[in-house]
């Protein structure tokens, strides 16, 4: 089952007793002051499409276990990305800012990229104005399957040495599939 929640204005993420069976959601540009309930009500979740997501922390997504592709577009809040560490279900991953952000040279900086190692699974990542201080990738080096990465506002030069290194494409992710969510 599909749900998607575009532009919604109430508070509190919806839930029923369907939401045990939504296995891909999309909250787009809501007004929910959480998700922290997500984990909970949304359990069989394998798809997870966020814009605009409310929490300073990642927490209620890093109980998803059976993710296996997530996109977070404008996570200003946020700035470890420990939680996704434990999606070792996860195969697909986008976090980026907003496009506006883009323009302005705004990045969301996290205090590490070493979280985004331990999912065994994570073929597929995509950083666009999601860096860590170092403004490195060295950390990306360690992740055990990835197969294409690729970033903004990172120096060309650290770009160029990751993929020498690492040998990965700068391909980009695959889409989740839900021909109407793209």
């Amino acid at each position: 089952m599909i749900r998607d929640l575009m532009r919604d204005r109430s508070k509190t993420l919806p839930t029923d007793p369907e939401t045990a069976f939504v296995q891909a959601l999309r909250v787009w540009h809501c007004n929910y002051a959480s998700l922290t309930s997500i984990g909970q009500h949304y359990q069989n979740l394998e798809t997870l499409v966020v814009a605009s997501y409310p929490d300073r922390d990642l927490e209620p997504i890093g109980s998803l276990s059976r993710l296996k592709y997530l996109s977070v577009l404008h996570m200003p809040g946020v700035t470890d990305l420990e939680p996704l560490g434990r999606l070792t279900n996860l195969r697909t991953l986008r976090l980026s800012t907003l496009p506006s952000w883009d323009s302005s040279g705004k990045v969301t900086e996290v205090i590490s990229l070493r979280p985004l190692t331990l999912p065994p699974n994570l073929k597929h990542l995509e950083l666009f104005g999601i860096r860590p201080a170092s403004k490195s990738l060295h950390e990306l080096e360690k992740a055990p399957a990835l197969v294409s990465v690729r970033v903004s506002k990172y120096p060309k030069a650290e770009v160029t040495r990751y993929y020498d290194r690492s040998g990965v494409s700068d391909g980009f992710a695959p889409s989740p599939g839900i021909a109407d969510w793209i």
